[in-house]
């Protein structure tokens, strides 16, 4: 069993609106962590929805350690899955009335495995001090605290939408570390849902891009950034280059941008075109704005 998550197929269709996820699939294995990435309404909390059962998919698979989700609350065995999975939400995911002594209180009759003294050490890592209220936290430490919730109860997988955002550096490398930290352990991994790309390009070691409800790339890191190359064209050296080479491509006054998955070969092929290294957020645009063939 090579991955602890994988989407196949998954549809979620809203009559009310022209959204729609389009067959989204996906795999992460286990023992590392994928950046899920996308603009705003792109279908990156709907797809975790999915994957969670908050959502009812229309059609597809979500197979979770190996066994297919159904419903989260329908047998013994998905109760074993919520188990395993640790839930940080963009926002608040906590009563503000509550302080992080009472949050510990209620979740450790929630979780079987909740770990208190591992919620305190998490606590002092962060510096959040367990009696005043959630409402009194800063928008940092809300979401230092639902980490903290997240791995008390040692979860196999962490799904997290946006847990960094709005986040100053400091807090997220934090965060990250401990996210590096959790993978360490081979039976681990992490689906983490960011338009912080940079945030990705530290600790990703996967990234997928989804687009307005489709998957539009799914590849390694490292493949993505040392591999592929923007070419930057004129109208004639864009009507030479061999289609087959062309992901995507986006036109401009004088000049043609042309994301290919291997620079070097697009180098050694085409001597008269610059090709540049190119980032995440430079693919992600080409990929949402380009044109294909």
């Amino acid at each position: 069993m090579d991955n602890i998550l994988e989407l196949r197929d998954v549809c979620k269709a809203y009559p009310q609106s022209d959204f729609c996820l389009d067959h989204v699939s996906f795999a992460l294995p286990y023992g590392t962590i994928m950046g899920f990435v996308g603009e705003n309404g792109a279908g990156k909390t709907t797809t975790i929805g999915c994957i969670l059962n908050t959502i009812r998919k229309d059609a597809g698979s979500v197979m979770l350690f190996g066994q297919e989700s159904k419903s989260m609350e329908a047998s013994d065995s998905d109760a074993a899955i919520r188990e395993d999975i640790g839930v940080v939400y963009d926002g608040d995911n906590f009563p503000g009335y509550l302080n992080a002594t009472q949050l510990a209180n209620i979740m450790s009759g929630l979780y079987a495995r909740w770990d208190n003294a591992l919620y305190q050490d998490y606590l002092k890592r962060f510096a959040l001090p367990p009696a005043q209220k959630i409402k009194r936290y800063s928008r940092g430490m809300t979401m230092k605290l639902a980490v903290c919730a997240a791995l008390a109860h040692h979860p196999k997988l962490l799904i997290l939408d946006e847990a960094t955002s709005g986040l100053d550096p400091v807090m997220r490398d934090e965060i990250l570390d401990v996210f590096l930290d959790f993978v360490q352990d081979e039976e681990h991994a992490i689906l983490l849902s960011s338009h912080i790309t940079s945030d990705l390009e530290k600790v990703a070691d996967y990234i997928t891009f989804i687009h307005n409800g489709s998957i539009l790339l799914t590849a390694p890191k490292d493949e993505l950034i040392y591999n592929y190359s923007v070419l930057r064209c004129t109208q004639n050296q864009f009507s030479a280059i061999d289609k087959a080479d062309i992901i995507t491509f986006c036109k401009k006054d004088f000049q043609t941008d042309v994301l290919v998955a291997d620079g070097k070969a697009a180098a050694r092929k085409y001597r008269d075109i610059v090709a540049d290294h190119v980032s995440i957020d430079e693919i992600m645009l080409l990929l949402v704005k380009g044109e294909r063939l």
